[in-house]
């Protein structure tokens, strides 16, 4: 087995270890939690790792306060991200107190300081907060290749080189988009195009559908890697959940493109793995 392979295995290990205590937490009473907030445009989620940073729960909750990686319902942001630590203390029986989150690459001047907000009124010490592509790699432990995150907003590119991120970018085309085609194709409201997208039964069917922005995401890649020597694609984000997004982007890019299971996860676990006991300032 290659050491690519071991990574393939060890990413998809960690997000069915994550998906089991999201169902049952694992109350062992640590000395230390660690907690990752990934505010996603179409999902908001908390992954909370033990002293041995092993996952030991989790919680996610489907949430509009952020757009295009943007926060723009701040104190319903607070709220949601508030609940969902209460609702994961009860169930641990312990006080969450670090926190780290993540933003979209390269929004550090514009949305920083909101999601640090957002994360300390929750009632966190925010420790970390780094862009979420690279908190991706916290999991997928690239040496060198293009990680792409897709989410509800934007598509967030970055290329490392010996581990180190080289590049970043992020451009607004992601789940959205898919759900307004989806809207307009069905004759349903963007709720329901929202809902019917994410049901896995319905993927065969939308993929022709959703083939035309698949392959606008393609082009995004393609034009951010160009001229960079990228020989493995990585895809995170909850809009890769997407059934066969890996099949097009690959035929589209020429470029061996891998999918961890459950991509929507690994983000949030590399945010919680980034987490530290030093609050910043």
């Amino acid at each position: 087995m290659s050491k690519r392979d071991l990574n393939y295995e060890y990413c998809d290990q960690l997000i069915r270890d994550f998906e089991d205590v999201v169902e049952q937490p694992i109350v062992s009473k640590s000395s230390v939690y660690y907690t990752g907030v990934d505010l996603g445009t179409a999902c908001v989620v908390l992954a909370v790792l033990d002293e041995n940073y092993k996952p030991v729960a989790g919680a996610y909750r489907y949430a509009d306060v952020v757009r295009d990686g943007m926060v723009v319902d701040y104190i319903g942001a607070i709220k949601v991200v508030r609940e969902l630590k209460q609702e994961l203390e009860v169930k641990l029986d312990a006080e969450l107190i670090y926190g780290a989150a993540a933003i979209p690459p390269g929004t550090d001047i514009l949305d920083s300081g909101a999601v640090k907000n957002v994360v300390q009124a929750a009632g966190f010490e925010l420790t970390n907060l780094l862009d979420e592509p690279t908190a991706a790699n916290k999991v997928l432990g690239i040496q060198n290749g293009a990680v792409v995150d897709i989410g509800g907003g934007t598509t967030g590119i970055s290329i490392l080189k010996n581990g180190e991120v080289v590049y970043i970018a992020d451009e607004p085309t992601g789940g959205t988009h898919f759900s307004l085609v989806v809207s307009g194709a069905y004759g349903m409201s963007f709720k329901e195009a929202e809902l019917y997208k994410r049901e896995p039964r319905n993927h065969k069917e939308l993929l022709p559908v959703l083939k035309p922005v698949v392959e606008k995401i393609s082009s995004i890649i393609n034009q951010h890697i160009k001229n960079h020597d990228v020989k493995e694609i990585y895809l995170v984000g909850g809009t890769c959940c997407l059934t066969g997004i890996e099949d097009i982007i690959e035929k589209n890019t020429g470029i061996f493109t891998h999918k961890p299971q459950n991509p929507m996860f690994v983000t949030p676990l590399g945010i919680a793995f980034s987490c530290t006991q030093e609050s910043i300032d």
